[in-house]
Parts: structure tokens; C-alpha cells; sequence
């Protein structure tokens, strides 16, 4: 192992960069975040990073100040002499701004890789981004995750010969599908249509679900009312069961009261984004391990491809 590597956490991730650094072997550096009374922070680092690989970690779901909080820490560690500023962003916020789709709206996600890289990094590493092309928005290398490698031994073990894969959405199709011909499974889909955003004016189930144990995956879970129409929509249709699985829990607005009142029998999530507070139905997988382990293949110069078990 490196002696040259050190891995500083943002406030946003405090909890899943003591995992990743007790997974890799190393303590968490050591950062201090002044704020001022006019809202203001500083954040510095209290050990030194000359000549060092450093790894930064930090999730930037909002407020924005999770990402201006991670730009100051890549800029105080260049301007620090780091000799590599490596960016760990388990949830890469304003991914869903990942082109315009209507007129006179920002592309956030260019906006946001256009920041991280003028403040100085040398690489990027990120899970399960909302849209796959995020990754040439950046000028350096991009190492994207997949939440697969996590859920897929999960999925598995529920896996009794009754199970039926499925995707919330259109967009979650390819993912569905993927983990559908691996486990040789069915595949059914939601069709839904939107008025407006965060909010379902209709959806319709694309397969027969009846008697099966549905497995739902998404990427992200926020309000939780596609996830939760459609648990209760293939329980209508004569479903056992309804499990879903999603990489970040952003789970905003009325999130917890519709996976409360939601047929969904349970929502097993990562820990990319910390929970606001537990819920009966969530289970959270840590992805400590999975980090560390390609923080140590990076450091050494070693393929990650064995990683990629369902894209």
C-alpha cells in the first residue's frame, strides 16, 4: 500500500469516508471547516497533503453548499502542493440537468464538471450518474461505479425462482433488462407519464406480474412517487411482493409518508447519501468497501473491471 495517499471527508460524508478510510487501512485526514457569521465557510486541511495523492470525498446532494465546500477543499489541496487531487463524489448532485430539454434552461451537470475541473482535479470517481454521458463533460478520467456490484449478490439471494425484474420507468429499462438476462428472469415495465416534475399523472404495468416477486431498480429514489406507484400498481396486479432497489436516497419532499402508506415491501438503498432519518421499510448496503477497493486498485495501478458486473 501507498504511503502517499491520504483521504479527507466534506461535511456531507462524514460518516461513509470514516468507513471508506477504515476499508482501505488508513485514518481520516484531518479537515476543519470554519464558518463565519455571515454565512461564509473555510474549510482547511490540518495536516499536510505535499507531494501526496489525495482523495476527497463528498457528496453534493443539496444545499449547493456541499459542492462549493468540495471546490474550496480541491483548490486548498492544489494550491497545498498535493501531487494528485482525487474527487470522490459517491452522488453527483444536478445530474439530472444533463442536457436541455426545453429552451433557456443551464446543462448543470457540464456546469458542475466545468467547476470541478477548473478548481484543479486530476480524477473523478462517482456511482450510478443519472445519465451514463455525464462522463464526457470532464477532461480527466472518470471512474463510474455501478450500484449493480452492491445489489446484484442482494437480488440474488431473494432470487427462489419466483422473482420478476422490473423497471419504474422507460429510462430505468436498460438497467432492468440487463440484470433480467443475468439472472434469467421476466421483465416488466412502467410506463408513466408526467405533467410536471416530481409528480406522476399516470402510469400502466408492460408484463404479468401476478404471483411474482417483483425487484424494482432505479438509480435514484427522491420523492419516492414513481417507486411507490408503481410498487402498488403491481400489487394491484397481483404481485407477491415488491422490493426496490436504488442507489442514492435523496428521498426529499413526501418521500417517507408515501413509502409509509406505499404497498412496497421494502427500499434498500446505499449509503451514498445519508438518510434523514430510518424508516421501517429501508435497508441501507454499505459502499465502503467497494470504494476502498478501487481506491487501493487506483493507487496501484490495477484494472477495476471486475467491478463492473451489470452495467
Amino acid at each position: 500500500m501507498s504511503t502517499g495517499v491520504k483521504i479527507f471527508s466534506g461535511s456531507a460524508s462524514r460518516e461513509l469516508s470514516e468507513s471508506i478510510a477504515a476499508a482501505y487501512g488508513v485514518k481520516l485526514g484531518d479537515v476543519k471547516v470554519t464558518h463565519f457569521s455571515d454565512g461564509e465557510f473555510q474549510p482547511s486541511f490540518e495536516e499536510t497533503v505535499r507531494g501526496q495523492d489525495v482523495f476527497i470525498i463528498q457528496s453534493t446532494m443539496p444545499p449547493a453548499d456541499n459542492l462549493f465546500e468540495l471546490l474550496l477543499m480541491v483548490d486548498a489541496a492544489r494550491r497545498a502542493s498535493a501531487r494528485k487531487i482525487i474527487v470522490v463524489l459517491p452522488y453527483f448532485g444536478f445530474a439530472r440537468q444533463d442536457r436541455k430539454d426545453k429552451p433557456r434552461v443551464a446543462i448543470g451537470a457540464k456546469l458542475v464538471a466545468n467547476m470541478l475541473m477548473a478548481a484543479g482535479i486530476d480524477r473523478i470517481m462517482t456511482m450510478d450518474l443519472h445519465a451514463d454521458q455525464i462522463q464526457g463533460f470532464f477532461e480527466v478520467p472518470v471512474d463510474h461505479l455501478f450500484g449493480s456490484t452492491i445489489f446484484y449478490p442482494e437480488i440474488e439471494k431473494l432470487n427462489t425462482g419466483n422473482l420478476i425484474m422490473a423497471a419504474p420507468d422507460a429510462g430505468g429499462a436498460k438497467r432492468s433488462n440487463s440484470y433480467a438476462k443475468r439472472l434469467d428472469v421476466g421483465l416488466a415495465l412502467c410506463h408513466k407519464q408526467r405533467k410536471k416534475a416530481n409528480e406522476v399523472a399516470e402510469m400502466t404495468v408492460i408484463g404479468d406480474v401476478k404471483g411474482k416477486d417483483v425487484i424494482l431498480v432505479d438509480d435514484m429514489c427522491d420523492t419516492a412517487g414513481t417507486l411507490t406507484k408503481a410498487a402498488d400498481l403491481f400489487m394491484e396486479k397481483g404481485a407477491n411482493s415488491v422490493r426496490a432497489f436504488c442507489t442514492h436516497a435523496v428521498l426529499s419532499g413526501p418521500a417517507y409518508e408515501r413509502l409509509t402508506n406505499s404497498k412496497i415491501t421494502e427500499l434498500i438503498v446505499t449509503d451514498t447519501i445519508p438518510l434523514k432519518q430510518p424508516h421501517d421499510k429501508i435497508r441501507v448496503i454499505s459502499t465502503a468497501d467497494l470504494f476502498a477497493d478501487v481506491i487501493r486498485r487506483m493507487v496501484n495501478n490495477q484494472s477495476i473491471s471486475s467491478h463492473f458486473i451489470i452495467s
